[in-house]
């Protein structure tokens, strides 16, 4: 039977973003959300929604139980999962199909082999995919370090089952070796309840290239090009851009047709991402798979034309994959920015605050998918990301022009946030030029770093922003009761 019906185990801009997609294919939604969020857009919009319970907001969005009792409460017959949360859980998409639901993603088994990241890796390698030089910590931690040591350093240290830059650190000398081990398995017992951690060769300078990817389960995948997510604070991404600047056409296919191989050989079903370090000299290792929607997955949409979740739909359906590679193409350019409630200017600081005005531009070549409106409380509850902008353009150059003339022309009051930081990056030469790597922001700190803001300076921007809003100017113009009845008057 096709879906009709679908539970989003997610909230914020996600939600929202698969909402859109299932209204234009005439489908029904229904919003799950905690107390805190009875206000957020993604309830609002959806055809129904259901409360969840918990005395922490975030355990409201991992309580598999709940989401199921809720999916059948509400008729629900499918489950999207969006990103984050329970996206990449296999137990939860076991779960799902154990109850009668479809799942909106991968296969159980496939979302728990890429979660391991050290079987990931084994895997990848088997089928002739380069891994970078690594060692696992499968013993006692004396006989880890030994070995890590004749890797070579720089070293980066992970978690096995980790993602996100969680339980990640760089070791650059033998001395530090010890304290960064114990501390990154220390970090991945917290976040991801698993110890297990690995070390592998630090390539210096790297770039981060992913692939996306789109399967039906039988073998059959196809590639929609690149991505790149080299502009990270934080081992975290806050800009992506499709096609990759400076990549020679053979290495981006080489790069995809290795993305395509990992995929096909784990008969991966639905969306996904599979993503790389390239080194400085063109060589590139597998990095790690994503069995989800991306957030960057509309840049992929702006240069092929595709709707992602609606090929999430339609393969979550059944469909066998209608696309064969040569009949997709890779059209002009597109960046994205993740907008976050943070101060850059201290070390990227979540904010928090309250969302009192809230103005972005219009264009048929932009795109703002949030979650956030007016009046809206942003706590530390969650991530701090509030929205994403997206531009196209003809070319890198013209995309780069629109989403910094649309960063500028951005009011958001209330909450700090990394508006002016954003389009610091776009303004940058060695931005403009393409020269980037995942150290980008920490080598050109110095220049990105905001100029002070004087008092006089700040209340002119402040009054300028609220003679900007249509609301403040009405609110201004209206005479309030009894002068208004009153009428012209003396005293």
């Amino acid at each position: 039977m096709p879906i009709k019906r679908i539970l989003i185990a997610n909230r914020g801009e996600i939600a929202c973003r698969i909402q859109r997609t299932a209204r234009r294919l005439g489908l029904e939604t229904i919003a799950v959300y905690h107390f805190t969020d009875r206000h957020a857009p993604h309830v609002s919009e959806a055809d129904s929604a259901i409360e969840l319970q918990a005395e922490i907001p975030t355990a409201a969005y991992l309580d598999i139980q709940q989401l199921l009792a809720a999916a059948h409460a509400m008729g629900a017959d499918a489950i999207h999962p969006g990103y984050g949360f329970l996206a990449e859980n296999a137990g939860f998409a076991a779960a799902v199909e154990a109850a009668g639901l479809r799942f909106i993603g991968p296969q159980p088994k496939v979302i728990e082999l890429m979660g391991d990241k050290l079987r990931a890796r084994d895997f990848a390698a088997s089928r002739g995919i380069p891994v970078a030089p690594s060692c696992t910590q499968e013993g006692s931690m004396d006989a880890f370090i030994a070995a890590a040591s004749t890797i070579g350093f720089p070293l980066l240290i992970k978690a096995a089952a980790g993602g996100g830059g969680k339980g990640m650190s760089i070791v650059h000398s033998a001395d530090e070796l010890a304290n960064r081990a114990a501390l990154a398995t220390s970090e991945a017992q917290r976040y991801f309840a698993d110890g297990r951690i690995y070390a592998e060769r630090y390539i210096e300078r790297p770039r981060h290239i992913e692939v996306q990817v789109l399967g039906d389960g039988t073998g059959n995948v196809v590639h929609l090009f690149e991505r790149e997510c080299s502009v990270q604070r934080r081992f975290q991404k806050i800009i992506e851009e499709s096609p990759a600047p400076n990549l020679p056409r053979a290495l981006r296919d080489e790069i995809c047709s290795a993305a395509v191989e990992l995929s096909s050989a784990a008969l991966y079903r639905n969306a996904g991402t599979v993503e790389f370090i390239l080194a400085p000299d063109g060589a590139f290792y597998f990095l790690e798979m994503n069995t989800r929607l991306q957030v960057e997955h509309p840049v992929t949409e702006f240069v092929t034309g595709m709707d992602l979740v609606e090929a999430q739909l339609r393969v979550a359906n059944g469909e066998a994959l209608w696309l064969t590679q040569e009949v997709i193409r890779q059209t002009g350019h597109a960046i994205e920015c993740r907008v976050c409630a943070e101060l850059p200017a201290l070390d990227f600081r979540p904010a928090t605050g309250t969302v009192r005005v809230l103005h972005v531009p219009e264009a048929p070549y932009l795109r703002f998918e949030s979650g956030i409106r007016e009046g809206l409380p942003i706590t530390a509850a969650f991530d701090s990301m509030l929205a994403k902008l997206v531009c196209y353009g003809d070319d890198r150059a013209e995309a780069i022009s629109r989403i910094k003339s649309a960063l500028d022309a951005t009011v958001l009051l209330g909450v700090d946030s990394n508006l002016e930081y954003l389009s610091a990056i776009f303004a940058h030469p060695a931005f403009v030029a393409g020269d980037l790597h995942t150290g980008f922001i920490v080598q050109h700190a110095a220049s990105l770093a905001p100029l002070p803001l004087d008092a006089a300076m700040r209340a002119s921007v402040l009054i300028a922003a609220a003679l900007g809003n249509d609301d403040f100017r009405r609110m201004v113009d209206i005479i309030p009761e009894p002068h208004a009845s009153i009428g012209y008057w003396r005293n």
